[in-house]
């Protein structure tokens, strides 16, 4: 699948965008991972709307983050973050097998075994494992306060949540506001990014957890 005219900084990507693409609307419909509706909306819907976050000029995800996507299903936001930032460190938290599988076998399709890895595990489990995380980000995986409880434990102080969100984000913030400042989660703001690239531009809660805990 051909690449859109993509931004400039992002051309580097293009070919790795491409086959991943090919993937998602192959393999990644047939084996139930992406609706079949979505075949034509791969691009616009999925790929564009997560690489326009990581777009350098964005200042969301900064340069070598070490990053953890939660519930990463077929690999968005994560796939195309690695793909789109060489200088990324990304593990992507899947719990399900079957998904778990496809993402191996991205990894090494589209050569990333360097410096993306699958971990098999529940999001909210994930923060019993060792390492910690720059960003901690997620994609249609949970409400905005459920996100916060899984994903603080995994940062750093001062690390960065990072959600993709719809429409409803605002009302997500107000209503989750008291978790998350229960969680230490400092700086919330709704943002719009991509405009010009993907429409509409995609919409993302950032919140930074504090360095005093």
């Amino acid at each position: 699948m051909s690449a859109p005219a993509l931004p400039e900084w992002m051309e580097p990507a293009a070919a790795g965008l491409e086959r991943y693409a090919e993937i998602l609307a192959g393999p990644g419909i047939e084996r139930g991972l992406l609706g079949p509706r979505e075949a034509d909306r791969i691009w616009d819907r999925h790929l564009l709307n997560c690489a326009v976050v990581v777009d350098p000029s964005a200042g969301v995800v900064d340069q070598g983050a070490r990053v953890a996507d939660i519930g990463s299903g077929a690999g968005l936001p994560g796939v195309v973050w690695a793909l789109c930032r060489p200088d990324l460190e990304v593990v992507l938290i899947e719990s399900l097998l079957r998904r778990a599988n496809f993402l191996t076998e991205c990894l090494h399709e589209l050569s990333l075994t360097d410096r993306v890895h699958m971990v098999r595990a529940r999001a909210e489990d994930a923060g019993a494992r060792p390492g910690s995380f720059d960003v901690v980000t997620a994609r249609a995986v949970a409400p905005l306060g459920t996100l916060a409880e899984w994903g603080v434990p995994l940062l750093n102080a001062g690390g960065r949540l990072v959600a993709l969100k719809g429409e409803s984000a605002a009302d997500e913030v107000a209503r989750d506001q008291s978790v998350l400042d229960k969680l230490g989660l400092e700086n919330v703001q709704v943002q719009q990014i991509g405009g010009g690239v993907v429409e509409p531009p995609t919409t993302v809660v950032t919140a930074t957890r504090a360095t005093a805990q």
